[in-house]
């Protein structure tokens, strides 16, 4: 049997008391048999990538989505990122389309979003993992005990927090997000059946722009593909 590790130090601690660990401790066995018995999406490894990425006191935008890709060498553990020399699929490109319409910035070549994630944007989805070739086949709730901690435990910091919820899944989870000191931008899925029901003209980046500034702080440069927050 695969063995899954656990999260990071820092997340199981700040997941704490939200029952996070519980959540995972239950969750646990049901994940290693099903990477256990067939194809499942990403890699065990990289099961955890946005949380080892992105520490639990750096993260300052939240990206949640639906669930990783589900064709083969595609997902790598960050939402609608693909590893370097993967060609970025629909949803990546409809990202890409947005952030040169919503600021006029040229996106990075690579669909490789690692360098957002290392400067404080947790690329998280509802569901973490995926079979081979069947989208949504892990978003029957497995996942929400771990995923709605992580969430309840971002929105109980006091530092400004940018949550952008893409999609119906996403969406549920606005009610974990009662903190008025946060940022919430809902959005459709930029999938393509739904980057056009309202997804495209959202612009989640100059918005949170705008609202990083007007907390006294410096946007992330999106222009790169390691964007930078300064302080």
């Amino acid at each position: 049997m695969i063995r899954i590790p656990d999260l990071p130090e820092d997340w199981l601690l700040a997941l704490s008391p939200f029952d996070g660990p519980a959540a995972w401790r239950g969750l646990k066995p049901q994940v290693e048999a099903s990477y256990g018995s067939g194809e499942v999406h990403p890699p065990a490894h990289q099961l955890w990538t946005a949380l080892e990425l992105c520490p639990f006191e750096s993260v300052r935008i939240v990206v949640l989505g639906q669930d990783p890709y589900h064709r083969p060498g595609q997902a790598h553990g960050l939402a609608f990122s693909v590893p370097t020399g993967i060609q970025p699929p629909p949803s990546l490109r409809s990202i890409f389309k947005e952030l040169r319409s919503d600021t006029g910035l040229e996106p990075s070549k690579s669909g490789d979003l690692s360098g957002w994630a290392q400067q404080g944007i947790l690329l998280l989805n509802t569901a973490l993992t995926v079979r081979n070739g069947e989208p949504g086949s892990h978003a029957d709730g497995r996942w929400n005990g771990l995923v709605d901690s992580i969430l309840q435990a971002l929105n109980a910091e006091e530092r400004p927090i940018a949550f952008w919820l893409w999609g119906a899944q996403a969406q549920k989870r606005a009610a974990f997000l009662s903190n008025p000191g946060h940022l919430v931008l809902a959005a459709s899925h930029p999938s393509p059946l739904g980057a056009y029901r309202g997804f495209f003209g959202s612009k989640p980046f100059s918005k949170t722009e705008l609202w990083f500034k007007s907390q006294g702080l410096s946007a992330p440069d999106w222009s790169a593909s390691q964007p930078t927050f300064e302080q």
